[in-house]
């Protein structure tokens, strides 16, 4: 791979190349891209999805939405600062393309945003409860009805594909999604592979899938503009990851880690005590003591120890970069950056306290398994509405459940993979609380 290929303004429809120098350096082309980001419908939902804690109601825990404003901050810096090196390693990049440090942060950061923009309400287990109804539920009669990895799609109904569709599907009036450039889809998706084969190896890019079979096309199309390098095996769609999304990963990976661990804290799921002992041995070389002493609060030792560790991965990510850089374009750079970091044993002491004490607490569970009763009963009724409708035998029940589906989806398609999958996507963009209120209405309850 090359990085003025990897860095492609151009946007879907384009006929003719964007070139760097030609940009409004007031109005940059991946600036725009994270404008277009921050007022989609689907990025304000995540306002009300769960990072955490499921429906918190103190102010200060995370939502999906708060984190991916702070995860773009964290990969708005790792670009610029690996901007600057790639830029020194390759001068022609700014000499003859015009491309400047605050470019790399700029496309980090927009894709940084979008991040989490796929995901279900509920969190994770969304995307479990979805796969479920497929798996086990009453969607596994639609197994032999369509291809393998239509249904794979399905049973491992993963958030990174629906945010792929979000940012790339076409609809009346909004050809091409949110018509982002090439260069930041291409740092978003962690992922560029099909559902199937399942982890066809090690490499971190193949633990999950990052299109559905409906975006294959689209998918297709980036990763050809940005010259990425094919992997899979003959008959399969995979390639290695765009650079950049390995800043994209380590961004989210630094916040979830730290600050998820914070909110425990805060909610007094970690004592303090404990958890302090945790971040200290993380920012022990760069720790003022004193300053630390002069705190007075809980809030703010940890906001102060939060601070630190987050410089200090940031810092240990960015060395991790430059000195894989090659094997990372040539593809045979094969985990994250950070399973490669000398602070891995203290990262990964802090990710077990916050499994055993924040995910797996009573209330984060009590919160789970309502989640998977609420997705499976809307999938139902909405897939039962519109199968029916599609047939010609829809119920008067079914027809007053189409009346509320949103006119922004084709919930009529020929191909059942795509009413399944449709169906599917428009549960995604609920949030947490109007899937619940949506539950409600169902199962006869007005308030």
């Amino acid at each position: 791979m090359n990085w003025e290929q990897l860095l492609s303004l151009k946007r879907f429809g384009d006929v003719n190349k964007r070139l760097r120098k030609s940009q409004d350096e007031t109005r940059l082309g991946f600036e725009v891209d994270y404008d277009r980001v921050i007022f989609s419908s689907e990025f304000r939902s995540l306002q009300d999805k769960t990072q955490v804690i499921p429906m918190s109601q103190t102010d200060f825990v995370h939502t999906r939405l708060t984190h991916s404003l702070e995860v773009s901050v964290v990969a708005r810096s790792l670009g610029r600062k690996i901007g600057e090196k790639i830029l020194l390693k390759y001068p022609e990049l700014k000499s003859e393309h015009g491309y400047l440090p605050n470019d790399f942060g700029a496309i980090v950061a927009s894709a940084a945003l979008a991040h989490d923009i796929g995901n279900p309400p509920f969190g994770h287990s969304g995307e479990k409860a979805i796969g479920e109804y497929f798996k086990t539920g009453l969607g596994i009669k639609y197994k032999n009805e369509i291809t393998p990895k239509q249904y794979q799609d399905l049973c491992d109904f993963e958030g990174n594909a629906n945010g792929f569709k979000i940012l790339t599907q076409s609809r009346e009036g909004r050809v091409g999604g949110l018509r982002l450039c090439y260069a930041t889809l291409g740092a978003f998706i962690k992922y560029p592979k099909e559902s199937l084969p399942k982890k066809p190896t090690q490499h971190v890019s193949d633990k999950k899938y990052g299109f559905f079979q409906s975006e294959k096309d689209a998918f297709l199309d980036v990763a050809k503009e940005l010259g990425l390098i094919a992997a899979g095996a003959e008959g399969d769609i995979s390639f290695k990851r765009h650079p950049l999304a390995f800043l994209v990963e380590a961004a989210d990976d630094i916040c979830y880690t730290i600050i998820d661990f914070e909110d425990g804290i805060n909610l007094g799921l970690i004592e303090e005590e404990f958890a302090l002992e945790y971040l200290i041995k993380l920012v022990k070389d760069v720790i003022d003591i004193n300053k630390y002493h002069q705190l007075t609060n809980t809030q703010d030792r940890i906001s102060y120890l939060r601070a630190l560790a987050i410089n200090t991965l940031i810092n240990e990510a960015i060395s991790i970069f430059e000195a894989n850089e090659t094997a990372i374009l040539n593809g045979t750079f094969t985990v994250s950056l950070l399973d490669k970091s000398k602070y891995e044993a203290q990262i990964n002491d802090i990710i077990k306290i916050s499994v055993e004490k924040i995910y797996q607490s009573q209330d984060v569970l009590d919160k789970e398994i309502s989640g998977y009763a609420v997705i499976s009963k809307l999938l139902d009724i909405y897939i039962t509405a519109v199968n029916n409708d599609y047939n010609g035998k829809a119920s008067n029940y079914d027809k007053l459940i189409l009346k509320i589906l949103p006119k922004t989806i084709n919930f009529n398609a020929d191909d059942l993979y795509l009413r399944l999958l449709n169906v599917c996507h428009h549960v995604s963009l609920f949030s947490d609380s109007q899937a619940i209120l949506t539950y409600r209405k169902f199962s006869g309850r007005l308030v």
